[in-house]
């Protein structure tokens, strides 16, 4: 898919598992993104005043301090800690496959933001210091994670930073409207390793709970090779 630049221009069920060949993964993603199509402004709404500032400064220690960061901002949805980052000095660029969220984080933010899918990336190589997957990941279907953690390490510049934050479990497939891919520590370390990253920190979400009631898990990786 060719990348478009906005701005510069860009009930929960049973989870059912699926087998993953070319069309269901197109299937995948397409349903998925319909979904937040449709409830992107509830979204916003919803999720605009989430604290997450401890997975922004977790991102932000692993970095080169007193420098300008290119970061970027890996399903950004519509904008909020694009803000963030601009607010703190540095140059963020969103990424989000939902065309509506594109819209609205360059409204909110005033960054550039690429409308691609995660299944379709096209990003320059070496492109940035850090890239912030929050809660964003999970949405890739396993037979193609891999490929996609590659892609993002090719985007890092040598020592670059991937952070990461997603839902843990031990399951796969449908849980409503959106796909999910949920994993524990030791399996999301090897999918990290394979791509040629270094887990260098991880913590469970939100702090201060006893671990059943933690459902977030949140990895601090380095481009390693």
């Amino acid at each position: 898919m060719v990348a478009k630049l906005v701005g510069k221009v860009k009930s929960s069920s049973r989870i059912k598992s699926v087998n993953q060949n070319v069309e269901d993964l197109d299937d995948i993603e397409q349903r998925t993104l319909a979904h937040y199509e449709e409830n992107a402004d509830s979204f916003w709404l919803g999720t605009q005043d989430h604290d997450v500032s401890q997975n922004i400064d977790a991102f932000l220690r692993a970095l080169p301090k007193e420098k300008v960061l290119d970061i970027l901002d890996f399903g950004c949805g519509p904008g909020r800690d694009l803000a963030t980052f601009k607010a703190l000095g540095h140059r963020p660029t969103g990424l989000d496959g939902s065309k509506s969220f594109c819209q609205m984080a360059h409204r909110h933010s005033g960054c550039p933001t690429l409308h691609q899918q995660f299944l379709s990336l096209d990003l320059e190589p070496e492109s940035f210091d850090g890239i912030f997957a929050n809660a964003s990941l999970f949405h890739i279907p396993s037979a193609e994670l891999p490929r996609v953690l590659i892609q993002l390490h090719s985007a890092l510049r040598p020592d670059g930073i991937l952070f990461s934050s997603n839902p843990r479990g031990g399951s796969e497939g449908w849980q409503g409207p959106r796909y999910g891919h949920y994993m524990e520590l030791e399996n999301t370390q090897s999918f990290l390793e394979q791509a040629g990253f270094k887990i260098r920190h991880h913590y469970y979400r939100p702090e201060g709970q006893p671990r059943e009631q933690q459902p977030w898990l949140a990895i601090v990786s380095q481009r390693s090779v």
